[in-house]
């Protein structure tokens, strides 16, 4: 088989999946070929060489060699009004690269202007014309040496954000004129999301053999012919630890669950779509991690769970890791004892991402978060007291929420200005379909019939376009707030700050940072 990340995601880190995917294909003895072509499309359209007439673009020209590597480099981690200026440059290379096609290419996202992820007849129109596509040189010339080499017996893709939609139907366009008879298998997140849409039909036949819902391990493996055996799953990344990502050192992202396990938020799109969660067992967890630290030798371990169980916190609070790790997690007492924070600081914890979404008790309890705000209060004191930056997570404009309420999560960050790290602020969106919409009058949101999200008449009158004009005006402009936001690495976000935590503790020389970086 051959298994294909496409353009565009942070390149900062390999593709969990997909690593999971080979993992599981070799262990049951099927062979496969995997391509990177998200961080290997971005490199080969930056290798490009516009005709530049503004400064700021002969300068980001002219330090485009230097810029890549300085995001390999520790160095660049210890300053970030640098580093912000190095990731703008790159941005401004592909976003003059892309302009010929009517796009906009960045280090994180891919937008068409005229063409839109949520239509399938835009994705069908990618597939029948490729050439439309900025990465198209490179998805010619990149896909025929593969399949020169040797003709897969399926061919996958991983299709799990918006972004990567209308390239991987480019992709799958010239797949189809270069290897017509090869089935072509579409499986990731926003996959999911397609077929847990209860008005789901196919659009994709003749373009698309098979679509997977969730996991694609077992799958994968009967497609070969072959039963799975649970006890063979596991993650392979021998393909990706020569690959250039934009990182100072390889990264292993690791997934130990499925969904997540609290599971009764209101309004979340995993909930609605109904995913059922799912555990490994922490021995199986700690074997396999071993095996993986041993073998990558990363210098960062990155979960990627939706969030880090009980379980698997309060193994790794016991048996440090030998790593810098990081992930999302809950808010609990747990984390709001100094002794378990220090625990998680000894094992390896540089970050953890909390979902704290409002500073208003209210809404947390509308909304069924299961956090209480003195408990969070606590949590973060706790977590800065042991030495772990937060990543903290808000969502303005829920149902329950109004302007007053909105305002008592503004004063609750300032009251926290010491505690929290980064900051990510996020306006909410609401899911097309799920239990909690029913009561609420809704109505399109965005045009197009593969759309996630619906509109909605708030029933406290906090309309989208206020809880912007409060982001904008109040929150954002407020002087304790505005030093938080100013941290958080742009296009890489929560995936780059870990480096900046790992430069405020003094501890990149204690990172298993390899040699040659």
């Amino acid at each position: 088989m051959l298994l294909i990340n496409p353009p565009v995601t942070k390149p900062s880190e390999a593709p969990a999946g997909i690593a999971k995917l080979a993992g599981s294909l070799r262990r049951h003895g099927c062979s496969c070929d995997i391509i990177d072509a998200n961080v290997e499309g971005l490199l080969d359209l930056l290798g490009q060489s516009p005709v530049v007439e503004n400064t700021w673009t002969k300068r980001a020209l002219r330090n485009r060699e230097s810029n890549l590597k300085y995001l390999r480099q520790w160095r660049l981690y210890e300053n970030i009004d640098r580093y912000r200026r190095t990731v703008k440059d790159l941005n401004r290379l592909l976003d003059e690269l892309s302009r010929p096609f009517d796009t906009h290419v960045s280090l994180g996202n891919f937008q068409h202007h005229a063409q839109s992820p949520l239509r399938s007849d835009d994705l069908i129109d990618a597939a029948d014309h490729p050439e439309k596509n900025p990465f198209s040189p490179y998805f010619e010339k990149r896909l025929a040496g593969a399949l020169e080499k040797t003709t897969p017996a399926f061919l996958g893709f991983s299709l799990n954000y918006l972004s990567q939609a209308l390239t991987t139907f480019a992709m799958i366009g010239i797949v189809r004129r270069l290897v017509p008879s090869v089935p072509v298998i579409l499986g990731g997140g926003l996959v999911t999301s397609w077929l847990s849409n209860p008005l789901w039909s196919n659009p994709f036949s003749g373009y698309v053999d098979k679509l997977i819902a969730g996991p694609g391990e077992e799958t994968l493996v009967n497609l070969a012919g072959l039963s799975l055996d649970n006890d063979l799953i596991s993650s392979d990344y021998t393909d990706f630890k020569t690959v250039e990502y934009l990182s100072p050192g390889f990264i292993l992202p690791y997934s130990a669950s499925w969904g997540c396990y609290w599971n009764r938020c209101s309004f979340c799109p995993e909930r609605a779509e109904g995913t059922v969660y799912a555990a490994r067992p922490v021995d199986e967890i700690a074997s396999e991690l071993e095996s993986l630290i041993t073998t990558t030798k990363p210098f960062l371990v990155h979960f990627v769970d939706n969030a880090m169980s009980p379980a698997l916190l309060n193994y790794l609070a016991t048996v440090p890791l030998g790593v810098p790790w990081y992930g999302f997690a809950r808010v609990t007492e747990k984390l709001a004892d100094e002794g378990f924070c220090m625990d998680l600081k000894r094992s390896g914890c540089v970050m953890l991402k909390l979902g704290i979404e409002s500073g208003d008790q209210g809404v947390l309890d509308a909304l069924q978060k299961g956090i209480k705000l003195a408990t969070a209060s606590n949590a973060l004191k706790q977590l800065r007291k042991a030495g772990i930056a937060s990543y903290v997570y808000l969502l303005f404009g829920t149902p329950p929420e109004s302007y007053e309420e909105a305002r008592r999560t503004m004063e609750f960050v300032v009251d926290h200005r010491d505690d929290i790290s980064f900051l990510n602020v996020a306006i909410f969106n609401m899911p097309a379909y799920g239990p909690d919409t029913a009561w609420l009058q809704t109505d399109e949101f965005y045009p197009g019939d593969l759309s996630l999200y619906r509109r909605f008449k708030h029933p406290k009158g906090w309309e989208r376009s206020l809880v912007r004009q409060f982001l904008d005006r109040e929150f954002k402009r407020n002087s304790a707030i505005a030093v938080i936001l100013n941290r958080d690495p742009p296009i890489f976000t929560s995936n780059h700050a870990p480096f900046f935590a790992l430069a405020t503790q003094g501890s990149f020389k204690s990172a298993a940072v390899p040699s040659q970086v």
